[in-house]
């Protein structure tokens, strides 16, 4: 009976570990630093800019609402520091300064604490007002630039933010090397051109656990194998693969806890959703970036998927189960 002592009955759930919001927040925040990095070495100070206008209004919208519904503070879980500094990313470079504060506008109250708050919304915030973005400013949200060029020097070039040349992304049939798309010396958004720093901020998810590696492996793994059907010739996948926005969505918006299904099962059937819509979106729609749209649909799709797709309850049997009926 003393041992017995030591055990504390309580009821779930139980928590395993020391995972906190915040500290999961925190975890996405850092590991997205090496995409921050290479988009502000690659298009200067003005994308960096444009970032951080996007994280500080996010927090200011989220703040702001709480006060006015006389709700707790809840910007301190980071989690409107992750929206913001995931729209930023997905920005075009040289988008005027109004864009991201509209969007962030529309990803905190519309999509995000109209719902409820943080777990609760539909979908991901920054995904959602990407596309809302797109809908409503095409001709800005789909304007590119040319990497910076540094052989003046590189303060000269990094602070000039009206020397930009434009030009069109890898899909859109701007020719690039593998070299120059693994590195990210391409046109396209701002965090979404570096595969090397996506990869790496990936490989830090991981080893924190903060994801697992079933929904981006079957994501790109789709999209690969869609690509070899649709060109014909294998040597159109890695381009693909490394094209676009394929990698941040899959890595960093595609495994959002809140907008993924519930079970193992599920998680593999939205993947190959978001996977499969991707490819066939930047195959034969106008639009050559079909990522965001992917996960939209894969998120709306979640319900759907949880309400057919569930675990058995422990002790479940379908001979019981059949008996109890007769």
């Amino acid at each position: 009976m003393a041992q017995l002592e030591k055990f504390k009955v309580s009821s779930s759930p139980h928590i395993a570990d020391d995972a906190s919001v915040d500290r999961i927040m925190m975890d996405v925040v850092i590991a997205l630093m090496p995409a921050t990095v290479a988009g502000a070495i690659f298009f200067g100070f003005y994308a960096l800019l444009l970032v951080l206008v996007s994280i500080a209004a996010c927090v200011l919208f989220e703040y702001l609402y709480d006060l006015l519904a006389k709700k707790m503070n809840s910007i301190w879980d980071l989690s409107a520091v992750v929206t913001g500094l995931l729209l930023g990313l997905n920005l075009p470079p040289r988008v005027p300064l109004y864009i991201p504060i509209i969007g962030a506008a529309f990803a905190i109250i519309i999509v995000k604490m109209l719902f409820g708050g943080i777990g609760k919304n539909f979908a991901n915030p920054a995904i959602a007002a990407r596309i809302f973005l797109t809908l409503a400013f095409m001709r800005s949200m789909t304007m590119y630039i040319a990497p910076m060029d540094y052989s003046g020097g590189f303060f000269p070039a990094f602070f000039d933010i009206y020397d930009a040349t434009a030009t069109a992304t890898p899909l859109r049939g701007g020719g690039a090397d593998l070299l120059s798309l693994f590195l990210g010396n391409i046109g396209g958004c701002i965090g979404e051109t570096s595969a090397l720093a996506l990869l790496l901020g990936g490989a830090y998810l991981l080893a924190r656990r903060v994801i697992s590696f079933e929904i981006p492996l079957i994501i790109i793994a789709t999209v690969a194998a869609f690509t070899l059907i649709f060109k014909g010739n294998i040597s159109a996948v890695l381009p693909a693969l490394l094209s676009g926005g394929l990698l941040l969505g899959s890595i960093f918006m595609a495994t959002d806890y809140s907008t993924t299904p519930n079970t193992a099962r599920g998680a593999i059937i939205y993947a190959l959703i978001v996977g499969a819509f991707t490819a066939i979106i930047r195959q034969y729609s106008d639009y050559p970036e079909g990522m965001s749209f992917a996960i939209l649909l894969g998120n709306l799709c979640v319900p759907l998927i949880d309400k057919y797709i569930y675990p058995k309850n422990f002790g479940y049997s379908k001979e019981r189960a059949d008996g109890n009926r007769s």
